[in-house]
């Protein structure tokens, strides 16, 4: 199981710790597999931009207007946290589906 995230994540490092096993890829360091991040484009949508996050706040409304793949690849703390694959299926987030889905 791989989480794709950032290391300093306080949520990344809660699902890190909770599924026993599995494997932080820290985004900004490390990047993503080629793919990856357009299919959770096309399974999760606009939901994948951390709309929340201090990165996004410093934005002008011309850069948020942006794709959001674009904005991830130039600004990866964009991305929601964590990105968890697990045997070929996606999650977004650490809310109470994933941890029930995954954490059991």
């Amino acid at each position: 199981m791989k989480i794709y995230g950032l290391k300093n994540c306080d949520t990344c490092r809660k699902a890190l710790k909770a599924l026993a096993g599995s494997e932080l890829i820290d985004v900004r360091a490390d990047g993503m597999p080629e793919g990856l991040l357009a299919r959770a484009e096309a399974e999760f949508g606009a939901a994948i931009l951390n709309t929340r996050s201090t990165t996004w706040r410093g934005l002008s409304d011309a850069e948020r207007a942006g794709a959001p793949l674009d904005l991830i690849a130039a600004h990866p703390a964009l991305m929601k946290r964590p990105l968890i694959e697990a045997e070929g299926v996606l999650y977004l987030g650490w809310g109470k589906d994933t941890q029930a889905a995954l954490a059991g």
